[in-house]
């Protein structure tokens, strides 16, 4: 006899997602707004977590407008509507480091972070180390700990494999640990 198991509740999720997903791209190639209002909703938290890691605090909103404007003249370049994250991903990398390139020419870049009413000094001090990580787990890092996504979900917006991610994870928070003196491993 043999005995078959269903798939995680997980995977058969994830898959009614990238489902769902793939029928908003169709709906967005053929000029459906309310398709593209949907795409935002579900990708914004990653675009805002790879842009908050890469430039100044009070310049995330408008960078994360131009990433999503970006994706929507250009949905038709997009080849494979299962990479949406990814591509996502990679628009906001680029908006971030074209940010920075404009800037240079006319104005010294601030790295501070504001201290706005709803920023504290334990905020800005976290982020300030979240940002001199090395880039692969920056991301990785804000995804999980800004936007408050599980490692399955960045794994599905970012392309990444769920092994990838694991590893980003644990490397991340060890080196953020350690720039923040924060205690040693748990027993």
């Amino acid at each position: 006899m043999f005995l078959f198991s269903k798939a995680p509740a997980s995977a058969a999720r994830a898959q009614t997602e990238l489902r769902v997903e793939l029928g908003l791209i169709d709906k967005l190639r053929a000029g459906d707004r309310e398709a593209f209002n949907e795409l935002y909703k579900r990708f914004a938290p990653m675009v805002h977590a790879v842009v908050l890691v890469r430039v100044p605090y009070e310049d995330v909103p408008d960078i994360v407008q131009e990433v999503f404007l970006t994706a929507y003249q250009k949905i038709d370049t997009l080849r494979d509507p299962g990479a949406f994250g990814g591509w996502l991903a990679k628009i906001a990398r680029n908006r971030s480091a074209e940010f920075h390139r404009s800037k240079r020419c006319s104005e010294e870049i601030s790295d501070d972070v504001p201290s706005g009413p709803n920023a504290s000094a334990e905020a800005i001090e976290i982020l300030d180390a979240l940002r001199s990580l090395p880039e692969t787990y920056r991301e990785t890092l804000a995804l999980r700990l800004v936007e408050g996504m599980t490692g399955a979900e960045i794994a599905e917006r970012t392309g990444h494999t769920p092994d990838s991610v694991r590893v980003n994870l644990h490397r991340g928070m060890t080196m953020l640990r350690q720039k923040l003196g924060v205690g040693g491993r748990r027993k």
